[in-house]
């Protein structure tokens, strides 16, 4: 079990009690881990998600589990959340049972969601009528990263509060970086994630062509892509071709990682923006339109490198 990934619990117990609690809302693929690590470095956390299964594990682990986030405000003034989307946040925040609700003076708000930067400034401002300090902190580096504590957190928000911050996300990742005012967190993970989509579909329709109608030996084509200029996140650390990689989602057949309905959102964001500040992403365009068409077709919850999957299946093999 996870647990005994600690050296010795007495000490972690000892640890906890020398720190402050921190709240922690949302308890999904990224955030369960990123949690678990929050107490793996001593910190008593105070968590709540909308469904109570995905608390138990936590719990376990020594986690205070409260109903609602209000109820995590009432009881901690430093304060994570990790979020599918903006009306998610949105309701997380500012909803009859949200954390505004309770929140406390001088309360640190951190929002690790990938969501729609003008949401955040929105959060911001509704935070500070409270009292209270709101942070963007989107975070790349998938699943794996969020379990081994390596995420690339993206901060934005007044620079005075970020010291206090990466405290926190440093326990959770290996780069915290300060990007700007409230917002700024959110384009730079959006840009990230439009350059992700493309780098995905390049390299699932490469591996395709070459396993499918060239005859490569799909581990031997990877080695080589990974060896030479066509190197990329995609091709070297999450493989989309089942077999070719162990512990990414396409030898579970895409099952867990990050799923395509989220990569569609992420996508969504950046058309939007590019369309309000008249930017041509063509091909960000199209990625969009490819991700939406797998979530039409059924691979919504699935991963998103399961684009090279659909490839296959639309070439009816």
């Amino acid at each position: 079990m996870w647990f005994l990934s600690f050296s010795n619990v007495d000490d972690v117990s000892r640890s906890m009690a020398s720190k402050t609690q921190v709240g922690f809302i949302g308890l999904g693929n990224m955030g369960n881990p990123m949690a678990k690590n929050l107490i793996k470095h001593g910190y008593p956390v105070i968590a709540s998600d909308v469904f109570p299964e995905s608390c138990k594990e936590l719990q376990e682990l020594g986690a205070q589990i409260l109903d609602t986030p209000a109820d995590v405000a009432d009881k901690a003034d430093r304060i994570i959340t990790m979020l599918p989307s903006s009306p998610n946040v949105m309701d997380v925040y500012t909803g009859p049972n949200g954390i505004l609700k309770k929140v406390k003076k001088g309360s640190l708000l951190i929002d690790s969601s990938t969501i729609d930067p003008a949401v955040s400034k929105e959060m911001a401002i509704a935070a500070e009528k409270m009292g209270a300090v709101f942070m963007d902190a989107p975070v790349s580096g998938g699943v794996g990263a969020a379990t081994s504590g390596k995420l690339t957190f993206m901060v934005g928000g007044a620079e005075e509060e970020f010291t206090a911050a990466k405290e926190l996300l440093s326990c959770m990742g290996a780069n915290v970086v300060y990007c700007g005012q409230v917002g700024t967190g959110q384009a730079a993970k959006i840009c990230n994630n439009m350059l992700l989509a493309i780098g995905m579909i390049g390299t699932a329709e490469t591996m395709n062509l070459g396993i499918s109608r060239l005859g490569l030996d799909p581990k031997l084509l990877a080695k080589i892509l990974n060896m030479s200029s066509g190197r990329c996140w995609s091709s070297d650390t999450y493989n989309p071709v089942p077999g070719v990689m162990e512990g990414v989602p396409s030898v579970n057949n895409y099952q867990g990682g990050f799923a395509t309905t989220l990569m569609t959102k992420d996508l969504g964001l950046a058309q939007n923006t590019a369309t309000n500040t008249k930017t041509p992403v063509i091909l960000g365009s199209v990625a969009h339109q490819i991700y939406r068409m797998m979530c039409a077709r059924g691979y919504a919850n699935k991963d998103f490198s399961s684009v090279f999957q659909f490839l296959r299946e639309e070439e009816g093999q």
